[in-house]
């Protein structure tokens, strides 16, 4: 690598460096504040789950320190939602300088779309997907089985699940943007419907637990979410010469 090509190359390093010390700053915040509601947070974590469980049943934790480090965990979790506008505006920012500048202007938009579908995907998941797939799972305890979740596995699932929710609600965004930038088309977007579909279920296998219930759960959602994005693609280039092109592409 020449050293005229290293200078660019180190400066989207520090660029990077620095949208991720002020990311982990805001989530630094928001994870402090949440930690004093990290009880009542962890609570309303394990609601769906408690509610789904047999009068009397508890989840139990096997280690001493085991609460002290998911209280730590549970706040982290919220850190990241609370702190979610912030993190999309550094990767904006991040990615603004590559962009021209009609196409900087969207900053708010980008920022608050993002946040919304994200809480929104990690709404979804704890309000629909969590309730349904718990009375899924312990339907198959009897008198001969009893199910005693520990907080550690219920948390790893959980957390991982609102995460995942979260991210994939962010597809219509991402196909809103790469449209405007004129990285694909609505008319692409459309015959590659069948290998979006795919991948949805692939994606889904992927990032949830290896049940078809839970997979069916994401991957419906991720495909009814690929055509949200392609309605809302129609207007990030709405002058005729590109829609002469997506006609001429069909």
């Amino acid at each position: 690598m020449t050293e005229e090509a290293k200078q660019p190359f180190m400066s989207h390093l520090e660029e990077l460096r620095k949208r991720l010390i002020n990311a982990f700053i805001a989530i630094g915040v928001a994870f402090c504040c949440a930690y004093y509601f990290a009880e009542e947070l962890f609570g309303f974590l394990i609601a769906p789950l408690t509610k789904a469980m047999p009068e009397g049943s508890s989840l139990i934790f096997t280690n001493l320190p085991e609460m002290f480090f998911i209280y730590l965990k549970t706040a982290f979790v919220a850190g990241i939602l609370v702190a979610s506008p912030v993190i999309f505006y550094q990767f904006w920012k991040f990615i603004a300088p590559g962009l021209y500048p009609n196409e900087k202007r969207y900053v708010v938009p980008f920022v608050t779309s993002s946040t919304i579908l994200f809480i929104s995907g990690a709404m979804f998941g704890y309000f629909v997907v969590f309730p349904f797939g718990f009375q899924f799972f312990l339907g198959f305890a009897n008198e001969n089985l009893r199910a005693m979740p520990s907080v550690q596995q219920y948390f790893g699932f959980a957390s991982k699940m609102l995460l995942a929710f979260g991210l994939v609600f962010e597809l219509p965004v991402l196909m809103f943007f790469m449209s405007k930038m004129g990285l694909v088309s609505v008319a692409s977007m459309k015959k590659k419907r069948k290998y979006a579909i795919l991948m949805a279920f692939v994606v889904s296998a992927i990032l949830t637990p290896p049940d078809v219930v839970t997979q069916c759960m994401m991957a419906v959602p991720l495909v009814l979410l690929y055509e949200v994005g392609i309605f809302f693609s129609r207007f990030a280039r709405p002058d005729k010469k590109e829609e002469v092109k997506e006609k001429e592409e069909e």
